[in-house]
């Protein structure tokens, strides 16, 4: 049997419905067995994702309202954004994101994330519990950081909590 397409959402009613001051992840593609992960994000103004690097994923960032700019690791000049612009983040491009005065909302499309798997290294001790990640899980979308000491979300632009 084929799957039929079908309507997701409404960008623009879920902007208008969401209330004025509400930040980070709107709304979140979250249909069982899909291949693809998709965010519709809001930053208030002068907001931040900070540095951060994908190391497993292309991210395709599509600009729906507002402006910002996003810095490289590289040094060159900061990317402007604004609306209709379509940004292509290659895996392990490092990058920063940030919100113009008057905010910026934007829409991130990539692969889905392999399931995640924790697996003991070679030699380790294999009795009592593993180590407890609940200061890597974004408190804000529920994402877990492959970063060790994670500052934002990768996903969502949260700050995580100070340690």
């Amino acid at each position: 049997m084929n799957a039929a397409p079908r309507i997701l959402a409404v960008l623009d009613g879920l902007l208008a419905s969401a209330a004025p001051g509400e930040r980070g992840a709107l709304w979140h593609l979250a249909e069982p067995g899909r291949e693809l992960d998709a965010n519709l994000v809001r930053l208030p103004a002068g907001a931040e994702v900070g540095e951060h690097q994908e190391d497993v994923l292309d991210v395709l960032l599509v600009v729906l309202e507002g402006r910002g700019s996003v810095r490289t690791a590289e040094g060159g000049p900061a990317l402007e954004l604004g609306p209709s612009t379509v940004l292509w983040l290659p895996r392990t491009s490092r990058r920063a994101l940030v919100a113009g005065p008057d905010g910026l909302v934007y829409l991130t499309v990539h692969r889905r994330r392999p399931g995640l798997a924790i697996k003991p290294s070679a030699g380790a001790y294999e009795g009592g519990e593993g180590p407890c990640m609940l200061d890597r899980v974004c408190p804000e979308c529920g994402r877990l950081s492959q970063d060790p000491a994670p500052v934002f979300c990768g996903r969502c632009g949260e700050r995580f909590p100070e340690r």
